[in-house]
């Protein structure tokens, strides 16, 4: 057995641990950790940029109808807010699905790109998202991370460097190039980040694209094309599936006012609400409603 495949012994053991007697995923000092033991259908949701790192099992998450399947050994970077569609798709009580999730901030890409001059990497053309398989430095850092958790006293001083190691080992490894440009304030990926800021601050009115275009400092031309090579769908459409997912959010709180959680997300027709909703959660928001309450893997 190499020192890698003991580092990935180890985070699976670190994280059974972590997660053991919870049913969603738990934070630990800004890292979440989750353990279970059943697949899931495929599941709506906004993914924040991230590093998702897959211990045990297999995940596969779904922009449009691109498709990224990864397992053990494996780790899924998001760089910019995207609406998801992911589901478990390998997990069982003797081997359960195991995970880790650490939130990237731009501040910390920045100041590495300033401080570190990490080399320079090819910016890819394709979607704000992908998949790699774990550096054994990568790994390590991750790994040491977690063992923090045992010692409070020291998980509140290295924490934050063993972060900035993350971060710096995601900048120099196969994700380089999709990773820094979080931090680089006029990169095609920041451009986009400032769009979904703009859309999401106004998700329940009507948008024109020219004000968006003018917002950002793009031409409207531009703008779609940028748009959706990063989110693979259009501001308008990007629009709609956060409407759907907040409205399926205050359904969570209160499952019996279906046309209430419409109207706040800013439909106007209850028939289109429910129409939209089950093209994307695969059933109306009455039936959705009861699953949300019964099921704790539905909205992770």
């Amino acid at each position: 057995m190499t020192w890698g495949m003991c580092d990935l012994a180890e985070l699976r053991t670190r994280i059974t641990r972590l997660a053991a007697g919870h049913r969603r995923p738990r934070w630990i000092d800004g890292v979440n950790v989750f353990a279970t033991a059943r697949t899931t259908q495929p599941l709506g949701g906004v993914a924040r940029p991230v590093l998702a790192i897959v211990a045990q099992g297999a995940k596969r998450s779904m922009l449009g109808d691109q498709v990224f399947d990864y397992r053990a050994g494996q780790f899924l970077v998001v760089t910019v807010d995207l609406p998801l569609t992911s589901q478990i798709t390998q997990a069982g009580a003797d081997e359960p699905f195991l995970a880790l999730g650490l939130p990237l901030e731009p501040a910390t890409i920045a100041q590495l790109l300033l401080d570190g001059r990490p080399p320079a990497a090819p910016v890819p053309d394709g979607p704000a998202l992908s998949v790699s398989t774990l550096t054994p430095e990568l790994l390590d850092a991750v790994v040491r991370l977690l063992r923090l958790a045992d010692s409070p006293g020291d998980q509140r001083v290295l924490a934050p460097a063993v972060k900035m190691e993350i971060h710096w080992r995601l900048l120099t490894g196969p994700q380089g190039g999709l990773v820094r440009q979080i931090g680089t304030a006029d990169s095609r990926l920041a451009l986009v980040a400032r769009a979904i800021a703009w859309i999401d601050s106004r998700y329940d009115e009507v948008i024109r694209i020219d004000d968006l275009a003018a917002d950002v400092g793009l031409s409207v031309s531009s703008l779609n094309r940028h748009f959706r090579a990063a989110t693979s769908m259009s501001p308008v459409q990007y629009q709609k599936q956060l409407r759907l997912q907040r409205a399926r959010l205050r359904l969570l709180a209160d499952p019996t006012d279906i046309a209430g959680a419409g109207h706040a997300v800013g439909y106007t027709s209850a028939s289109q609400f429910s129409r939209e909703y089950r093209r994307l959660f695969g059933m109306p928001p009455s039936e959705d409603a009861l699953r949300l309450q019964s099921d704790p893997l539905v909205i992770e």
